[in-house]
């Protein structure tokens, strides 16, 4: 009857297999996942099953993660960046990107980045003199706030009274006569 029908024989011979749901694997790759604090993507975690014997594809691994949304948290944009309106004066660019031939002190800049220490951000604050870009100043701390430009202030050794010019990294000056 297949050959009349030119049809192939495991076409009526087929039959698919119930899909396994496998809760061991589940509640292993859930209890991993917390385990790690949040931080174990599917690679890892198929090395932590494979420690305990148990082979399972990354695909699987991610279908399984993906079902009980557990995200990893180091795919998760931690940064968010606020606007806030206290900077939105209109101000004159005096620099304008002229950094060379400088005198000392006569331009300081600022800068304020974060850094990943373990599992949370730190921020740092740097002052450079645009004389010889030598850092003149600087401070840390895990809070993003005036007391971390303060604290960077504070660690100047130079006399301040000789600045003329403050710019800052959001591209905002402050003229100081």
């Amino acid at each position: 009857m297949c050959e009349f029908l030119d049809i192939s024989r495991s076409l009526i011979y087929y039959q698919p297999k119930p899909k396994q749901i496998d809760t061991l694997i589940e509640n292993l790759i859930i209890q991993i996942f917390y385990k790690s604090r949040k931080t174990y993507g599917s690679r890892k975690i198929k090395i932590e099953l494979a420690k305990t014997g148990y082979q399972v594809s990354r695909r699987r691994i991610g279908k399984i993660m993906a079902k009980n949304n557990l995200i990893s948290q180091y795919t998760i944009k931690q940064y968010k960046k606020h606007r806030e309106n206290s900077n939105d004066y209109d101000i004159l660019n005096v620099v304008d990107r002229q950094f060379d031939n400088r005198k000392l002190l006569e331009v300081i800049i600022s800068d304020l980045t974060y850094v990943r220490v373990d599992s949370n951000w730190c921020y740092v604050c740097l002052i450079i003199d645009l004389f010889n870009r030598e850092i003149v100043g600087y401070s840390t701390s895990r809070r993003k706030d005036a007391l971390l430009v303060e604290k960077a202030f504070l660690s100047i050794k130079y006399n301040l009274q000789t600045v003329k010019i403050f710019h800052s990294d959001r591209g905002r000056n402050l003229i100081i006569s």
